[in-house]
């Protein structure tokens, strides 16, 4: 497998998958100062058209760069991983995980919750049950989103953060780190606090 992006995030998904014992190849990233080797693994020069892996996974935090990225890769017929997950993370049985989407060591997801395409569940996630993740979020390490809630495209929950049950947010909002959510929320609004009032 290639690991598109040469940063921490990328090595956390290098140590991910070395953990579930999947062969990395290289890292390809567009920074010509990151050539060289990065944990052992050699970084090349970003060419999606010299892609020959089997599977790509895309090692970028950023929600927006991360879906550009993947428009590119399926426009040009790239396998991608089906999603990745470490083997001290707790999957219920039976959930919908969409391809590229990564969960970290000690991530929790249970019982019918659906999770999108290219989703980061970081370290210590928790998502309980009947929760709808969309393509392309991130649930920053130990946030915690509490059942029946939804989440919309792109949208990244921070650090610490709590969502109570059954809230609905929108798409591309921001929860800011230690948040407190108790109330629903609309496409593009970034919200902090306890608890979390709107600022944008």
């Amino acid at each position: 497998m290639l690991i598109i992006g040469a940063s921490g995030h990328g090595k956390v998904i290098l140590e991910t998958c070395r953990e579930a014992g999947i062969q990395v190849s290289s890292f390809m990233d567009n920074d010509p100062q990151k050539l060289g080797e990065l944990m052992g693994i050699p970084v090349i020069l970003e060419d999606f058209t010299a892609i020959n892996d089997n599977h790509v996974i895309i090692g970028i935090g950023d929600n927006t760069i991360r879906k550009n990225i993947a428009k590119t890769i399926e426009a040009t017929g790239i396998k991608v991983q089906p999603f990745l997950a470490h083997p001290l993370s707790g999957l219920a049985k039976g959930l919908q995980i969409g391809e590229g989407t990564v969960i970290f060591m000690n991530a929790a997801i249970q019982v019918d919750s659906i999770i999108g395409k290219h989703c980061i569940i970081n370290t210590s996630a928790s998502i309980d049950h009947d929760c709808t993740i969309a393509d392309f979020v991130h649930v920053a390490p130990n946030a915690t989103l509490c059942g029946g809630i939804s989440v919309g495209e792109g949208t990244f929950i921070g650090a610490n953060a709590t969502i109570l049950p059954n809230v609905k947010i929108g798409k591309n909002c921001i929860v800011g780190a230690g948040s407190v959510l108790i109330t629903d929320l609309n496409d593009n609004q970034k919200v902090v606090g306890n608890p979390a009032r709107i600022i944008t």
